[in-house]
């Protein structure tokens, strides 16, 4: 039970903050926890795209060295797991009328992103403990917070400038995807015989 109300609080915490900071115009709740459970829905394509991608990368190259993880982190993980959190942004709250400010786009990445990292939390808090909770708590679920704000901010422009929406998207899509990629891949540098051979 320890595990899982640890697994989740850094989520909730994150959610209530940025849902507090939008006081003039405040987003109805039913649009933030619906948000938060297509976030949540939003790790089955992650998931599929990872492992189906994943196979074709691990097909071509014969070990695991520094340009197979920067593909792994920036391609697949970046790029599937920001977008499909895209997708359920745009398909719902981005047309609501309640998304009616630039900052709603942020509110709303940050419940979607919550939703994500916070089904992610679970699982790998359930498998590794409580050294994982704390340091994911600090680290990997503020990381998808922040990627949030990147990716809602340009989704924000989108909504008000729909000349220019497509632009505002794919630059949304891609910073979130760049930070969260360079994240995953000084995480995964450590698993490299590439680095490990300059370092041990």
């Amino acid at each position: 039970m320890l595990l899982i109300a640890l697994a989740l609080a850094p989520g909730i915490a994150i959610m209530l903050y940025f849902y507090s900071k939008d006081r003039y115009d405040r987003e109805p709740l039913k649009n933030i926890l619906i948000s938060f459970f297509l976030g949540v829905l939003s790790t089955l394509p992650a998931i599929i795209l990872q492992l189906t991608l994943s196979k074709q990368l691990d097909a071509y190259f014969a070990s695991k060295s520094l340009i197979y993880y920067f593909i792994y982190t920036f391609g697949i993980i970046g790029l599937s797991e920001e977008g499909s959190k895209l997708f359920m942004l745009r398909i719902y709250a981005y047309r609501k009328k309640a998304f009616n400010e630039p900052l709603d786009g942020i509110v709303y990445s940050v419940m979607v992103s919550m939703g994500f990292a916070t089904l992610e939390n679970i699982g790998y808090v359930m498998e590794g403990g409580l050294s994982t909770a704390f340091l994911r708590m600090f680290l990997s679920v503020p990381a998808h917070a922040s990627f949030a704000v990147l990716m809602g901010y340009h989704v924000g422009l989108a909504k008000f400038d729909p000349d220019n929406a497509g632009t505002h998207f794919i630059k949304g899509l891609l910073l979130a995807a760049f930070f969260h990629g360079s994240f995953d891949f000084f995480l995964f540098l450590q698993q490299s015989p590439e680095v490990t051979k300059f370092v041990s």
